[in-house]
């Protein structure tokens, strides 16, 4: 695996990535973000291998459904894979995805999160507090139920921290 996991409970690595992201009328479009762009919000990150493949797509929906609950406990969802922008852009728009997905071709990122198993990310997935502090992880996660999974912990913690 190349990388090490992060330590729970200790600042989650950066995130400092292109990629796409809905805009504001809908449209996506291409985007640059970084941890600063979400504090103040909870952040489930998930790492996956590739876009249109038959489990990353499944997981995908998965977060796309629950997209409006995660919101409404203040928290965004974010996608990276070793994909590029052009095929990002292709999957959000063929499964109406309304949150970000970046691209982390040579596998920096993913590294720092020990997801990284070359050419791809593996499927690990990251819930980072507010204060940018990682809470909770999974590792060579099942995409089918994945995203109620990481709610119900987001749900917890939340519970625990009163963020």
């Amino acid at each position: 695996m190349g990388g090490t996991l992060p330590d729970i409970g200790k600042p989650a690595p950066a995130v400092d990535l292109d990629g796409v992201a809905p805009g504001p009328d809908g449209t996506v479009r291409q985007t640059h973000l970084s941890m600063a762009d979400f504090r103040g919000r909870w952040l489930a990150l998930y790492f996956y291998p590739k876009d249109f493949t038959s489990g990353c797509t499944l997981e995908a929906r998965g977060f796309q459904r629950d997209l409006a609950s995660f919101r409404a406990q203040n928290a965004e969802v974010v996608g990276v894979s070793a994909d590029d922008a052009e095929a990002h852009l292709s999957f959000c728009g063929s499964e109406g995805l309304a949150y970000p997905l970046l691209s982390d071709p040579g596998g920096v990122v993913s590294r720092r999160y020990g997801s990284w198993l070359a050419p791809f990310s593996a499927r690990h997935t990251f819930l980072i507090d507010p204060d940018g502090v990682l809470r909770a992880s999974w590792v060579a996660v099942r995409p089918s139920g994945h995203s109620q999974e990481v709610l119900a912990e987001l749900s917890r913690l939340q519970g625990e921290t009163g963020q």
